[in-house]
């Protein structure tokens, strides 16, 4: 912890002492860092989920027809390992102590 000081405390002479004043923001700039990383991994993961439904075929919606796509690993497997490992990076920013 980094530790500012005050020259201009009163004193009981009329000296001026130094008076040790701590910093008390708990977030430095490297939780900032591990922030915003966690949270490219989550915008990531949403936008890899992203894609057309299950009855979509060429931008329209059709009931006669069944798009498979919608099980691809994309959208199953990698995109919610790409949002756990950013809730994962956002907690340790969080608890990351300066």
């Amino acid at each position: 912890m980094s530790k500012k000081t005050n020259k201009f405390a009163a004193s009981e002479f009329g000296k001026e002492t130094e008076v040790p004043q701590e910093n008390t923001f708990y977030f430095g700039q490297q939780n900032f860092k591990w922030m915003l990383i966690g949270l490219a991994f989550i915008v990531v993961g949403f936008l890899l989920m992203m894609g057309p439904d299950a009855n979509t075929v060429d931008g329209k919606f059709d009931p006669n027809s069944w798009n498979d796509g919608i099980f691809s690993i994309r959208r199953i497997r990698i995109a919610p390992l790409f949002i756990v490992i950013g809730f994962v990076i956002e907690v340790y920013a969080i608890l990351k102590r300066k």
